[in-house]
């Protein structure tokens, strides 16, 4: 029913106000009227109206243009129609340009603006039909904040659901982007420890001595700079639970310490002599495939097995591309909000354009291409021509062959230093240009020795 739909008519003539008003309201609409800028903006300020109608000039006091800037702060989806008996094509330029809907010349056409409001109104209702089907397909697939239709990720919320609420360790493995730290923090909030502390530590991110002291903690005086005593993370986290990114980069000594924490349950601070209990759940992710680390030798094989109690192997985008729609959907409505854009959709060419990327960077990398896309869009809808910067990324083209007698150590060292110059230093879009974590880049730098 049109009662449903709101309407503010805004113009300081009363002639002109109460006469369009009267139209619209015998057409089934709520509406209301108001003699200024200020007093519509104080009214929208309390009353959410689908439609405005603001005169262009209503002296003294704010204009029509001012008027709708404050009512888009308050209500970003209304739809705004500037009217005027002034028409020049700069005032009509700037109006649009400003966000308004449709401009119009009086005396106005009161069969044209019932059309108009028609179709605006039916457009508006598509839109919320849209968005209910989305957000109630959305609340389907969700759990725990993670988004998925796909069976092999399904079967991971059954098994997060069955090992919530116990003690034993957990190692999420997965390519960089797939949402490791979401399956922790799922794992967290499932369970009974949801309302403990959740804290997360970057392994790759530190030097071994920092890793040491941010996970043990450490007394005054324990080596130079100790000023005072500091909590570890371990102790931080309580009963909580404590999640250990990329673990397959830790020294030789930490895998012994972190050994001995899941051995013993208990720990020292550096410098202490106070032996402190371990009450915290570890969950522990990596990238990196720890079997063959262990094989290697790079990694202790009696660590891998006591952090491979509960195995979670998380699936690349790539195989589970029926994600993609739900994700895009989902990044859109987020994203949109954050940038302040009216980015509502996605069109059937630019979503094949998604659907059919190789996505290196999984789920992290499509996040990323959304929030670019929203910036630089031009329209409601997200289209192919809004993704252009997806085809600068080289895909396929000339087979490279490495030099002769170069080892694949030689061969990442090679492409992180090409990428960071070419970066001039930028870890975050160098991580990104490689598909990696940046803690995981991090790792890369200190290992070649690779100065920024």
């Amino acid at each position: 029913m049109n009662s449903t739909w709101r309407i503010l008519v805004v113009d300081d003539e009363v002639a002109m106000r109460e006469s369009l008003a009267a139209w619209l309201r015998e057409d089934g609409y709520v509406v209301d009227g108001a003699a200024s800028g200020r007093e519509a903006v104080e009214m929208a300020r309390a009353t959410p109206y689908d439609i405005y109608f603001l005169d262009l000039k209503m002296p003294p006091g704010i204009g029509g243009i001012e008027t709708m800037i404050e009512i888009r702060k308050l209500q970003p989806e209304a739809t705004v129609v500037i009217i005027t008996a002034y028409a020049t094509v700069d005032t009509a330029i700037n109006a649009l340009k400003e966000g308004a809907q449709e401009y119009m010349v009086k005396p106005c056409n009161p069969e044209e603006i019932s059309l108009f409001v028609k179709r605006t109104i039916e457009v508006k209702n598509l839109q919320r039909e849209n968005q209910y089907l989305r957000q109630k397909l959305t609340r389907h697939y969700t759990f725990q904040d993670i988004i998925s239709k796909n069976a092999a990720m399904h079967a991971i919320f059954d098994l997060i659901k069955e090992v919530a609420s116990q003690r034993s360790t957990v190692l999420i493995q997965g390519a960089s982007g797939t949402g490791k730290e979401l399956v922790a923090r799922a794992l967290h909030e499932a369970g009974g420890r949801a309302a403990r502390p959740f804290v997360g530590v970057s392994c790759a991110a530190l030097a071994e001595t920092l890793l040491e002291s941010e996970l043990f903690g450490h007394e005054k005086g324990a080596f130079t700079g100790a000023t005072a005593r500091k909590r570890g993370k371990f102790e931080v986290a309580g009963g909580g639970s404590i999640f250990l990114d990329e673990i397959g980069d830790i020294s030789p000594k930490l895998q012994m310490d972190l050994l001995r924490v899941l051995q013993e349950r208990r720990f020292f601070r550096l410098g202490g002599t106070e032996e402190i209990p371990m009450e915290a759940r570890i969950i522990a992710a990596t990238n990196r495939n720890l079997q063959e680390a262990v094989e290697k030798g790079d990694f202790r094989e009696d660590l891998f097995y006591r952090l491979n109690v509960i195995n979670i192997r998380l699936p690349s985008l790539c195989d589970r591309r029926e994600d993609i729609p739900l994700l895009v959907n989902h990044f859109i409505e987020r994203l949109a909000v954050e940038a302040g854009k009216q980015v509502r959709d996605v069109s059937k060419p630019a979503l094949k354009l998604l659907m059919d990327h190789d996505w290196p960077g999984n789920v992290r990398e499509l996040e990323n291409t959304i929030e670019r896309a929203i910036v630089t869009a031009r329209g409601e809808t997200l289209d192919v021509a809004d993704f252009d910067f997806l085809a600068q990324a080289p895909r396929g083209g000339a087979k490279w062959n490495a030099p002769d007698g170069m080892s694949l150590a030689e061969i990442e060292k090679h492409a992180v230093e090409s990428v960071l110059d070419r970066t001039g230093g930028n870890i975050k879009l160098a991580a990104e240009i490689l598909g990696v974590d940046r803690s995981t880049l991090y790792a890369m730098v200190r290992r070649h020795n690779i100065p920024r």
